[in-house]
């Protein structure tokens, strides 16, 4: 933050012989009052966001892995584009739907265009649209929250160009919405305008993050935070009560709608509300985080694997903005983003939780912010003196000497780790099999109409494309086990199904699904694609005789 001096008339002095200012200057870039107008804000914002969408969208088809969490995001999307509701089977309040209503809207010019390439590896690069919004509204938030240029750019290319980042904004998952939706309400929030109206605004954004990916719930008391150190005093109850107002009320049309549709609370021959966010609620934990054999320790592993300067860097940087409080400009106004990341951090420590592995995507943002914020801190105790301050000229070298120094050692300890981790990203081919399924089924199956197919919701939306009957003839294989309105279709159980497509996720989540494991018990591989755990197998339903080749 710049500082600013009392308007006092003080007499001329001959500029070699100047008053050194009282104040020691910050280094800082003041932000221009429309970012809009500032051109070398503009360009390196430009060539930042050339850069993250190139890494992103190079080979965004092929990798990673399609998950089956993306597919059924997809096909939910899918079934509100083509007038099914609000999923492609019965929708039971487990996640609000307006995620997926926003995603439908994305892809529903290519999906006009190209029906068949409604498919979840062509439609990923719906994500580079969001990825290019929450990149450039992370910079204009580090702007608006007094980061110097440099600092606001390095921390859009550490959320954007992390291999981290690149993997998981890639994937066509809720939280990467969300995460578009809470930039926008802290950007909002920290308006340097203060109208009222921005503050609505925040918090209309804030309301539309939390229907998205309702876990954005744990973020509000930071844009709150962040809404009430820009608000201007005078108006800071209207701000802060408007925007809480607008949220409120926006959250509780989730409720409103359960409730005109009477499935608010539970009852029979229905789904309710109360039993999706009780199932959320007491579903099974992955243990502490910290714990080598739990679940949640596994899913630490596979983030620090992609990238562990973001997120131990970023965590570094808020402890060391939370330190340095009552003395530092930037820990003060990096208070939103901060909070963020440590209550964000609470939460996933919770040994009794559950974590699921896109959950850092909420907090990547905020790890870049803050672990560029605690750079600049670092840079500005540096180099926050000048020479006129009498210091000796090799004093002066020394300090810039040392900057230097701990720039280029940073950059030879990353560069080369997120070179190998982009480069995978844009060059590896993880879903050869998922294709090869699909081309199989479509060659080799002479009447998909009348054909029943446990799939994995990845390859759904392919079958369904090649003429399986949607949700009876390619059946998304949790619903042969836990929907009624599928099992009664299945009165023979696993002798009416026809082909299980053995994916990794059905082989692993098949010993708690009876009707599945007894299909795959039943069958015998007649296509394998792919080697190892990664392999995908197409197994034919054996109704008499013994099947041959188990599953392993």
């Amino acid at each position: 933050m710049t500082s600013t001096l009392p308007a006092v008339t003080r007499p001329k002095v001959p500029a070699q012989r100047r008053a050194v200012p009282e104040t020691p200057p910050t280094g800082r870039t003041a932000p221009p009052k429309r970012l809009r107008s500032s051109r070398p804000d503009l360009l390196l914002c430009g060539a930042l966001l050339v850069a993250i969408l190139v890494v992103q969208g190079w080979n965004i088809a092929d990798y990673p892995t399609l998950s089956d969490d993306e597919g059924t995001y997809l096909a939910q999307a899918w079934a509100v584009q083509e007038g099914r509701g609000l999923a492609h089977y019965t929708y039971w309040y487990d996640h609000p739907p307006l995620g997926w209503i926003q995603l439908a809207l994305l892809t529903w010019i290519p999906k006009l265009i190209a029906p068949a390439s409604m498919t979840v590896a062509a439609m990923r690069a719906a994500m580079l649209v969001v990825s290019a919004v929450s990149a450039v509204l992370l910079y204009v938030l580090g702007r608006r929250l007094s980061l110097p240029r440099w600092a606001a750019g390095l921390g859009m290319a550490l959320f954007g160009l992390s291999p981290l980042s690149v993997v998981l904004q890639r994937e066509i998952f809720l939280d990467n919405l969300a995460v578009m939706w809470t930039l926008l309400a802290f950007a909002l929030a920290a308006s340097p305008s203060r109208h009222l109206w921005h503050h609505f605004g925040a918090g209309v954004a804030a309301a539309t993050a939390v229907l998205t990916k309702e876990t954005m719930l744990f973020v509000l008391p930071a844009v709150l935070l962040t809404m009430w150190r820009h608000s201007h005093r005078d108006t800071r109850k209207f701000a802060v009560t408007g925007a809480v107002t607008a949220c409120a009320l926006i959250g509780f049309s989730y409720p409103l709608f359960a409730l005109l549709k009477g499935e608010l609370l539970p009852g029979s021959g229905h789904v309710s509300l109360w039993d999706g966010i009780t199932y959320q609620m007491t579903r099974p934990g992955s243990g502490f985080i910290l714990d080598a054999g739990s679940g949640s320790h596994g899913v630490l592993r596979s983030w620090l694997y992609y990238d562990h300067v973001l997120i131990l860097g970023g965590l570094a940087g808020a402890l060391l903005l939370l330190a340095t409080w009552r003395w530092s400009v930037t820990a003060r106004a990096l208070a939103g983003p901060s909070l963020a990341v440590a209550v964000l951090a609470v939460v996933a420590m919770r040994p009794s939780g559950y974590l699921p592995a896109m959950y850092v995507i909420q907090v990547l943002p905020f790890l870049a912010l803050v672990l560029a914020g605690g750079i600049a801190s670092v840079a500005h105790g540096i180099l926050r003196r000048r020479r006129a301050d009498g210091e000796k000229r090799w004093l002066t070298g020394g300090r810039y000497g040392v900057a230097v120094l701990l720039a280029l050692a940073a950059g030879a300890y990353v560069l080369p780790r997120w070179y190998d981790g982009d480069r995978t990203a844009m060059t590896a081919d993880a879903n050869a099999p998922y294709r090869a399924a699909a081309s199989w089924l479509d060659r080799e199956i002479d009447d998909p109409g009348n054909t029943r197919v446990l799939v994995d919701d990845a390859l759904w939306l392919d079958l369904v494309h090649q003429g399986f009957r949607p949700g009876t003839g390619a059946i998304w294989f949790y619903k042969a086990d836990l929907d009624p309105a599928v099992t009664k279709t299945l009165p023979h159980g696993w002798r009416d199904i026809d082909y299980v497509v053995a994916s990794p996720t059905v082989r692993r989540d098949a010993p708690d699904l009876p009707g599945v494991r007894a299909a795959l018990e039943h069958s015998r591989p007649v296509a394998t694609f792919g080697t190892g755990e990664d392999r995908i197998e197409i197994r034919e339903i054996q109704t008499t005789g013994q099947a041959a080749g188990g599953v392993r």
